[in-house]
């Protein structure tokens, strides 16, 4: 049985441009803000895009997949200010009008475990990836199969921090990692680092979903 495809922007340029226009408008009047969904008139990536902070209705608006809000709302929250207030319109500029956006979830979720994550990388975390390449393609593995993949996930301790976060949002699976690190360090100048190494992988995460929202047809 066929499932229609959902399109980005509803294939219009004029949507696109409508709701640049209004997260542009909010940029500017000082109401894009960290931490807040959205409350009088101000609020976060997804808040000011959609005047309200509801993911599910990305999908219908914007015909961008749900999974897709969730990750720009994680990395508008954890990139430097600076860089956050530019990001909801680097989102959606960098997507093509009617095009298809499924593939790009687990495109990155196997980037971020095989680049991102290689440190933490084993055969049950390759073997995710191997069913997020079948999705990505269309070959859709099967409930039973992710069951198991995450039974085997959860086998190996070592990842199984990053995981959790990964299968919630991708864009947390370092700071989990990085989080654990700083903690068990107990060293003002390692959780330093660790702040600048976290802030680097999320400007890093944040970059290649650029390129993948950008390669999408």
């Amino acid at each position: 049985m066929s499932t229609e495809i959902l399109r980005a922007f509803h294939d219009s340029a004029e949507l696109k441009q409508h709701y640049l226009d209004r997260v542009r408008r909010h940029r500017e009047a000082d109401n894009l803000v960290q931490g807040t969904g959205w409350e009088n008139g101000r609020g976060c990536a997804v808040g000011c895009v959609l005047e309200a902070y509801d993911h599910s209705r990305y999908p219908s608006e914007l015909g961008i997949p749900r999974v897709l809000a969730h990750l720009e709302d994680r990395l508008f929250e954890r990139l430097p200010r600076a860089e956050a207030m530019t990001w909801p319109e680097r989102f959606l500029g960098a997507i093509r009008p009617g095009a298809d956006l499924a593939p790009v979830w687990p495109r990155f979720a196997c980037w971020l475990l095989e680049v991102e994550l290689a440190k933490w990388r084993t055969p049950a975390s390759d073997h995710v990836c191997a069913l997020l390449r079948r999705s990505a393609v269309g070959d859709e593995p099967t409930e039973a199969e992710w069951i198991a993949a995450r039974h085997a996930m959860y086998g190996a301790a070592v990842v199984a921090a990053a995981v959790a976060a990964a299968a919630v949002a991708a864009a947390d699976a370092y700071a989990a990692v990085a989080a654990a690190a700083a903690a068990a360090a107990d060293d003002a100048v390692a959780a330093a680092a660790v702040v600048a190494a976290r802030t680097a992988s999320y400007r890093r995460q944040s970059e290649r979903l650029l390129e993948l929202l950008a390669e999408a047809w």
